[in-house]
């Protein structure tokens, strides 16, 4: 009994001082959330470049936003909610400026993946499927029928407004 006592005190003398090396960290302090450059990733089961459409089948219903150094920023918003950017009703969006974007779909035939830069206008979702007007800068899918994945850049996209469905893109923010 006595070396369970002497173990449990030894234990917790050594816990303490641990404790007391740590330097205290505020913890719930509210910061300020930044407006930061972020990048658009959304996820499909297929994707189509054919006559000025850019075709997303399968579009996830939630899309990656992410912010690269010194910021490091990550989070989700939901595809119908980024959609709005290319309202005409919104300041400063993608209707007047119209993000370039990569897309990438897996070739399962030749095992590889093809890549298309794009222009991406005038987006519509219907379910899963979600359709893009869309100029080709360079690249072709071909005949790729596998996954998709696209690459938005909203470096042109002048002060994202502060709204609850923007959350995602400022780092600090709270998700709605």
């Amino acid at each position: 009994m006595r070396i369970a006592f002497l173990a449990l005190a030894a234990l917790l003398a050594v816990s303490t001082g641990a404790a007391a090396q740590t330097p205290t960290k505020t913890i719930g302090t509210p910061q300020q959330p930044q407006i930061v450059p972020s990048l658009i990733v959304l996820n499909a089961k297929a994707a189509k470049l054919a006559c000025g459409k850019l075709t997303l089948e399968g579009v996830s219903p939630n899309a990656i936003v992410f912010a690269d150094r010194p910021i490091r920023a990550a989070g989700h918003a939901l595809t119908a909610h980024l959609l709005e950017e290319w309202s005409a009703a919104t300041p400063d969006g993608f209707a007047k400026d119209p993000p370039n974007a990569t897309v990438s779909v897996f070739d399962k035939a030749k095992g590889n993946v093809a890549d298309a830069v794009v222009v991406l206008k005038a987006p519509k979702l219907e379910g899963d499927r979600l359709v893009f007007e869309a100029a080709l800068i360079e690249g072709d899918l071909g005949q790729a029928d596998g996954p998709a994945t696209l690459f938005i850049d909203i470096v042109n996209l002048p002060m994202v407004r502060r709204t609850a469905h923007r959350a995602a893109w400022y780092a600090g923010a709270k998700q709605p």
